[in-house]
């Protein structure tokens, strides 16, 4: 074991990861997927494996300079290119620039005459060629199932899938390959799992009528991750994962204090309003004016040149802009300058934690300097009281 210079052993390098440039993800397994490794996305039909792919090699090529090559053994590039257009990925273009070779393999299981000497030499070549040509560091194959769907000697498949990871991670690029979920298994062959350094469970579920999509790191060889599982959703800017429950009690207490709007309000609170980063519950019965009193904490943040992001569940934006104007708020010019945005939307349209999801991304997007629920009891209706408790922790923690 070499040492340095000042007799102290060198520090340890860690495992090299290729960042995929997906919201949350990279936070989540601790700065990427293992890069030069292979990783399986595995889950149920229409969970996202495919997106998450994609995304993967579009973010890589886009972002990182890392030129990608997707082999599919479903779908058509034309078909590909048409269904991620509404995500903002535009295959075609990033073909034109050499960033990206979408190569589709028809595979056909009637076509298929297995015998002692099938292999999968003709796939490493095509597979090889690609990847030489345009310098990829990045690969995802989509999905394994259809490639072996053909075969029904156990002992050829497990041969192959074996040579198979074992040949892309000679070749030194990042790959993810896409699996669907078996009975009692991560995968239909039980397999996969075990030889990917890295695997990723994607789950859609729906409990009581209302759908939750969630991810979850299964193992991550060489390398400490969450273990938890997080949700995530699609949108049209591709994945965004949120990784609720890494957050801890690390946040910095602020001696700043701002105004309320209600000057005598500010006076009972030692002349100068409340802490900046507090959070403040306004409670009471119906028609006591809580709404009232929130519009003027939104219309005070406003004038100060800072931004508002105010989540209603009982009223719409016109409703709200209407009633406090009976008042003398006017908050129309503070939404048309873009100080003020409102997000209206029933609780039980999502469940609590896809909700959670939603407001993180609306946070993160919009930048405000105060956000305003009204009211915070509508969200039991979507889940237990204690669910609701629990996702309103997390949501303090996170703005704090």
């Amino acid at each position: 074991m070499t040492r340095a210079s000042n007799g102290r052993k060198p520090a340890e390098q860690g495992l090299p990861k290729a960042r995929t440039g997906i919201s949350g993800l990279d936070e989540i397994t601790g700065g990427g997927l293992p890069r030069g490794r292979p990783t399986l996305v595995c889950g149920s039909a229409g969970c996202g494996k495919t997106l998450l792919a994609i995304e993967f090699l579009v973010r890589g090529a886009t972002a990182f300079g890392e030129p990608g090559v997707f082999l599919a053994f479903e779908e058509t590039a034309e078909e590909l290119a048409q269904n991620v257009r509404s995500l903002g990925f535009d295959l075609d273009e990033l073909t034109e620039q050499q960033k990206l070779l979408v190569d589709y393999v028809h595979v056909e299981r009637s076509e298929i005459e297995e015998t002692g000497e099938y292999d999968l030499e003709g796939l490493f070549i095509r597979l090889g060629h690609a990847i030489d040509s345009l310098g990829a560091k990045r690969v995802a194959l989509d999905t394994i199932e259809t490639l072996f769907g053909g075969l029904s000697n156990q002992a050829i498949l497990r041969s192959e899938l074996r040579r198979l990871f074992r040949w892309l991670k000679n070749k030194g690029v990042t790959v993810v390959i896409t699996g669907e979920r078996g009975d009692g298994t991560l995968t239909r062959q039980g397999l996969e799992e075990y030889v990917s350094d890295c695997v990723i469970l994607l789950d859609h579920r729906v409990t009581e009528q209302l759908s939750t999509r969630r991810l979850r790191i299964v193992k991550y060889r060489g390398s400490l991750h969450g273990t938890n599982e997080y949700p995530f959703l699609i949108d049209e800017h591709g994945f965004s994962v949120l990784p609720i429950t890494s957050l801890g009690l690390q946040h910095e207490a602020s001696d700043e204090r701002v105004s309320t709007g209600v000057p005598r309000l500010d006076a009972m609170l030692g002349g100068e309003g409340v802490y900046r980063g507090s959070s403040v519950l306004i409670s009471g019965t119906a028609g006591v004016g809580k709404t009232s009193l929130a519009a003027h904490f939104a219309d005070a943040t406003c004038r100060r040149g800072e931004r508002v992001l105010y989540l209603a569940s009982e009223e719409s934006q016109g409703q709200l802009v209407r009633n406090m104007r009976s008042i003398g708020l006017e908050l129309g010019p503070w939404v048309r300058k873009g100080m003020l945005r409102f997000v209206a939307a029933r609780p039980t349209s999502w469940g609590l934690e896809m909700h959670l999801a939603a407001l993180h991304k609306q946070v993160n997007d919009f930048k405000p300097a105060m956000v305003i629920m009204d009211p915070i009891s509508n969200f039991a209706a979507a889940g237990t009281e204690h669910e609701a408790g629990q996702m309103l922790v997390r949501l303090i923690d996170f703005l704090r």
